[in-house]
């Protein structure tokens, strides 16, 4: 069984197109898409159209949830979010709210954006000194909660990693397929930094000795979608894609 986990598209639809060929070439039996869809200032609809017809498990992340909260609650909206929900029809918004933040696939795996319990906070993750370091096993153990699956899948903080704790659970994140970088005020101002401008995502592989993870990070085209950042006078964006650094 292998199974390809892409997560935190934010709607790059040319690194998406990259991540989609490549599984293609690798014999998957099939794909998890974690969560985080289309917010930023890219191509959300197109984005949203391809994960329709993907034929891919696709979750809610916060941004997604926040979208289509909008209008009627911006408490929450940032202005990639704004953006994504004005480009988006009818039809990409009831796909939207046709989503989950998490699926329980089978008795050996477990799916979320966030954690088992929340989309928003991070997973192997935390906050330190305007960065994120490894969470400790005591975090982590406390972040899964009564969540006992062999193998449990997450995105949200677009960083690449894989975790088997000390009762052998493997978890699992793919990084972001569409933003290698970003900066954020929750729970404390902070970076997250990838290190260059590749799309990234995760084969996990269920093998006679157990499951394993395999993290790939793709060059693509990243230039045109910086570009239409800067077109869309998001040089945050433009800067991060280009680079894989916020700042």
């Amino acid at each position: 069984m292998r199974i390809a986990l892409v997560s935190d598209i934010h709607g790059n639809l040319a690194a998406l197109e990259a991540v989609a060929a490549d599984i293609g070439r690798r014999g998957i039996d099939f794909v998890i898409n974690l969560g985080d869809n289309i917010s930023g200032p890219l191509l959300p609809r197109q984005t949203a159209s391809f994960l329709m017809s993907s034929g891919w498990l696709s979750l809610a992340g916060n941004h997604d949830r926040q979208i289509r909260s909008l209008p009627a609650d911006t408490s929450g909206a940032t202005p990639a979010d704004e953006y994504a929900y004005s480009q988006l029809t009818a039809v990409e918004l009831e796909w939207l709210r046709t989503l989950q933040p998490s699926v329980r696939l089978d008795d050996e795996i477990f799916v979320c954006h966030g954690t088992p319990s929340d989309d928003c906070t991070y997973f192997l993750e935390t906050v330190e000194y305007g960065r994120v370091r490894l969470a400790s096993p005591a975090e982590i153990a406390r972040r899964l909660g009564g969540e006992h699956s062999p193998v449990v899948a997450c995105g949200h903080t677009h960083v690449s990693r894989a975790v088997r704790t000390a009762s052998g659970q493997f978890i699992v994140n793919p990084g972001s397929v569409g933003q290698p970088a970003y900066a954020d005020d929750d729970p404390e101002p902070h970076v997250v930094e990838a290190g260059s401008a590749d799309t990234r995502y995760a084969i996990i592989e269920r093998t006679p000795g157990g499951w394993n993870a395999q993290h790939i990070a793709l060059p693509y085209d990243h230039k045109s979608m910086a570009a239409l950042a800067k077109q869309r006078n998001r040089p945050d964006w433009e800067f991060a894609l280009m680079t894989g650094y916020a700042r």
